[in-house]
C-alpha cells in the first residue's frame, strides 16, 4: 500500500491514470425514440390547424364550457375572445350545448371558437329579445315600409315578410333584470297641442304615448315621440256606456254596426299614424263586452302582428278571454292613476302601482291621461322610482307573446 501511494506521488502528471470510459454516440436508441414522439406530437398538432373545422370532432370540454356559458352568462362574456376579425362565417350549435357557437379563423390561421348563450326557457329570458329584429334608433322617427301596406285607408301595419311583427320591432327594449317592473301609459295624445307638446317634451322616455287617433298632428307628435325614445299605442273610439251621451267621434265604433263597417272605421284609424306597437281602446266600455262586435276587431288586430291594451276600465271586457282564444298579444291595465286630477293624488297611486307590481309577480300597468297634473306627476315619480329599484318599461315587454 505505502509503495503504491508513492509511485502515485513520483509519478508525473497525467502519466499512470486509468483510460476514461468511452461515450456512445448521441443516436442512442432511447434518443431516437423520444425524438420521433416529438415529432409526431408537432406533426399531428400541424394537420390538426389545418383540418376544416366540419372534419374535427368536438371536444368534450368545448359542450361542457357551452353549457357554463348558458348557466353563466355574464361570466362567459367576461372571458370571451374578439373573433371579429377574419371571420369565416362558420356557426354550429351542438343539441346538449346550451349556446351558439362560432368558430372564426384569424389572419395567422388560427381558429377562436365563441359561445354565446342562448335565450333560457321558464321564468324569464337571460337575453332579451335575442336576435330580435328592432328598429334602429336613428330611424324611429318614421315608419318602416317592411311593416306598412298601402291601402284605401292609408298605410297600414303589417307583419313583414320574415315575420318579425310591428309589436317587437317598434318595442322599447329593457334591461332583462327580474326586478319590478313597471309600465306607465299616457294616453288621450294629439287631442290637445299643449299636452301632447308638454308630455312629448317632458315625460321620460321610459313612458309609453298613446295617441288618439281622432286627434291632430299625429305623424308630428308620433314622430317626435318616437325618435327620443318613446313607445306608442294608438288609442281606437269605442263605444262607451253612456252612448251617445259621451261620443268619442264620428269613426267610433259601435256595437250596433255591421262587423265590415267597424273594420272599415278601424282601418281609417290605423292610418291615422304609424310606427305603434299595438292599439288601444278610446273609452269602449260598452264594445268591449260584446263578443259578437269585438272578435272581428280583434282578429285584425292579431293579424296585423300588433298588441292590444285594455285600459281596465270595464270591469266585463272581454279583452282577456277573446285575446288568448284568438292568439292575440293582450295587456291589461291594472290601475287608472289620475281619476282625480290633482298631482299628490296621482302620486298616491303611482305609489299604490308599485304596491301591486310588488304583490303581483314583480309587473303592473299603470294607465292615465295626458293632463298636466299626471304628467308632472309621473315624471316626479318616475325619477324617484329607479332609487327604489323599479325598472319602467315600455308596455309591450309587459304584454303576452
Amino acid at each position: 500500500m505505502g509503495q503504491e501511494l508513492n509511485n502515485d506521488l513520483h509519478a508525473p502528471l497525467g502519466q499512470n491514470r486509468p483510460e476514461p470510459k468511452k461515450r456512445s454516440g448521441l443516436l442512442t436508441p432511447l434518443r431516437v425514440i423520444a425524438g420521433g414522439a416529438v415529432l409526431g406530437v408537432v406533426g399531428f398538432s400541424v394537420y390538426t390547424a389545418q383540418m376544416p373545422s366540419s372534419l374535427r370532432k368536438e371536444d368534450p370540454s368545448a359542450v361542457a364550457t357551452a353549457q357554463t356559458s348558458a348557466e353563466n352568462p355574464d361570466k362567459m362574456a367576461e372571458g370571451s375572445p374578439d373573433a371579429t376579425s377574419g371571420d369565416s362565417g362558420l356557426s354550429r350549435s351542438g343539441p346538449q350545448a346550451g349556446a351558439n357557437v362560432r368558430e372564426t379563423t384569424t389572419a395567422d390561421g388560427n381558429v377562436v371558437t365563441t359561445f354565446s348563450p342562448r335565450p333560457r326557457d321558464g321564468e324569464g329570458p337571460v337575453m332579451i329579445n335575442a336576435g330580435q329584429r328592432r328598429q334602429e334608433a336613428r330611424l324611429a322617427g318614421s315608419g318602416d315600409s317592411d311593416f306598412l301596406e298601402t291601402t284605401a285607408f292609408g298605410r297600414l301595419p303589417v307583419i313583414a315578410s320574415d315575420g318579425t311583427k310591428p309589436k317587437d320591432y317598434y318595442s322599447r327594449a329593457w334591461s332583462g333584470a327580474r326586478g319590478t317592473r313597471i309600465a306607465i301609459v299616457i294616453g288621450g295624445l294629439g287631442l290637445s297641442q299643449t299636452g301632447s307638446q308638454k308630455a312629448v317634451k317632458t315625460l321620460p322616455p321610459e313612458i309609453t304615448l298613446a295617441f288618439a287617433a281622432s286627434g291632430n298632428s299625429l305623424s308630428r307628435w308620433v314622430r317626435e315621440g318616437r325618435s327620443t325614445g318613446h313607445e306608442v299605442l294608438l288609442q281606437i273610439p269605442m263605444e262607451p256606456i253612456d252612448y251617445p251621451a259621451n261620443n268619442p267621434g264620428p269613426d267610433t265604433l259601435l256595437v250596433s254596426r255591421p262587423a265590415a263597417t267597424n273594420l272599415e272605421f278601424l282601418h281609417k284609424s290605423m292610418g291615422r299614424m304609424d310606427s305603434y306597437v299595438g292599439v288601444m281602446s278610446y273609452m269602449g266600455g260598452r264594445f268591449m263586452t260584446d263578443a259578437k262586435a269585438f272578435e272581428p276587431v280583434l282578429r285584425d288586430v292579431a293579424k296585423r302582428g300588433l298588441m292590444f291594451l285594455d285600459d281596465g276600465s270595464a270591469a266585463s271586457s272581454l279583452s282577456g278571454k277573446l285575446s288568448k282564444t284568438l292568439g292575440v298579444s293582450h295587456a291589461f291595465g291594472d290601475l287608472q292613476i289620475d281619476q282625480r286630477v290633482d298631482k299628490q293624488e296621482i302620486l298616491k297611486k303611482l305609489d299604490e302601482l308599485e304596491r301591486i307590481a310588488r304583490n303581483n309577480g314583480g309587473t303592473a300597468i299603470g294607465v292615465g291621461f295626458a293632463y298636466d297634473e299626471t304628467i308632472e306627476a309621473v315624471e316626479k315619480w318616475a325619477q324617484e322610482a329607479e332609487g327604489r329599484g323599479i325598472e319602467i318599461v315600455g308596455v309591450s315587454s309587459l304584454a303576452t307573446p
